[in-house]
């Protein structure tokens, strides 16, 4: 019934939308004063080298769907600022009209390899927020190869999860029973305390015991970040790139919370040669506690996955944007660079939802 339901308002949204273009709506505010004085902040994820964007439509895109976006871009003659300018004209109150900014979150080598030469061939600058712990490891990032392996056997119910220290049944049928063997999975590599090394080795039992090929996901870099030669590489074409925390993590402690901006920029810095002070906050996870830290470490502007348009009056630490994703469709990303998606948004504010992975 649930999911009837909302089926129904996915379908009366989007006979809505098409009636507001159809009547010139969408034009008219695109075009209006109101949305001068907005910066709609675009955020994706990851480009799909293969099947990630079945596995995680949220976080994963089609890099067709990704071409199809940057078209409508050009085609609707938007401004596609860098963000730090876009911000200093924002509070300045000086935008010009239909302004956009686009990010990227965490710098999987998807980007360098599918992403980027998509966004260079259009001209566009772009903002990528850079975790760095696994950058120069060259390993899958932990909990998500194990969720990727485990989703690509999904439907099966494995009896030998004793091998990986967890219960004898491995049931893969579910998103819920996947993500439990995940979590528990992280639970025991930070009970023993395994290196980065160490727990890719049990990734690597994993997908024996799941008879997938991981040497050939780790040659094909899936769910890998970029490296340092990657990053000084498009760093010099002029990719900004800029904060995520070194290793994924929001500690609710000060000082070990400044030491992630602090690892994160140091090694950003060694790379880019530039100082980093825009943030991100990793799985859009934030809290008021965070504000000061962040102003202590001279970090001035800060992005959740909060959803909205961002005005002057915007608080700079606690910046909305639009995740775009493979679920949304083109009419829908339209309505958000007009602002109509702004005018209809019911959800708001970002599930706060966060599983800290180990480094």
């Amino acid at each position: 019934m649930q999911f009837i339901f909302k089926d129904m308002l996915k379908q009366i949204r989007r006979a809505t939308l098409h009636l507001l273009r159809n009547v010139g709506i969408f034009r008219l505010l695109r075009e209006s004063e109101w949305r001068r004085q907005r910066l709609l902040i675009l955020c994706y994820h990851g480009i799909s080298l293969e099947d990630e964007h079945q596995w995680r439509p949220g976080l994963y895109m089609e890099p067709r769907i990704l071409e199809q976006r940057l078209g409508i871009l050009r085609r609707g003659v938007y401004n596609v600022l860098p963000l730090g300018e876009a911000l200093q004209r924002l509070f300045a109150k000086e935008l010009p009209p239909r302004s956009v900014s686009i990010t990227f979150d965490d710098g999987t080598y998807d980007f360098y390899k599918q992403a980027y030469p998509i966004v260079k061939r259009y001209g566009f600058p772009v903002m990528v927020y850079q975790t760095t712990y696994y950058s120069d490891r060259g390993l899958p990032v932990f909990n998500l190869i194990c969720s990727y392996l485990l989703w690509k056997r999904r439907g099966v119910v494995f009896s030998n999860g004793r091998e990986l220290g967890l219960n004898s049944t491995m049931d893969l049928r579910t998103e819920a029973t996947r993500q439990a063997i995940v979590i528990a999975l992280m639970n025991l590599a930070a009970a023993q305390n395994l290196s980065a090394l160490e727990k890719n080795e049990v990734a690597c039992r994993l997908a024996y015991l799941l008879g997938i090929d991981y040497a050939g996901l780790v040659q094909k870099r899936i769910l890998q970040l970029m490296g340092a030669q990657e990053i000084a590489e498009l760093s010099r074409d002029g990719v900004d790139f800029q904060l995520h925390t070194h290793r994924h993590r929001m500690p609710k402690d000060e000082s070990l919370f400044r030491k992630e901006i602090q690892d994160n920029r140091a090694c950003l810095r060694a790379v880019s040669q530039k100082e980093a002070v825009h943030f991100c906050y990793p799985s859009g996870f934030y809290s008021q506690q965070f504000l000061p830290w962040l102003k202590a470490e001279g970090v001035i502007s800060a992005t959740t996955c909060d959803t909205g348009l961002a005005t002057s009056r915007s608080n700079a630490l606690l910046l909305p944007r639009f995740i775009d994703t493979t679920g949304g469709s083109g009419l829908d990303f339209e309505s958000w660079l007009t602002g109509v998606g702004d005018w209809l948004a019911i959800r708001r504010a970002a599930r706060q939802k966060y599983i800290s992975p180990a480094d």
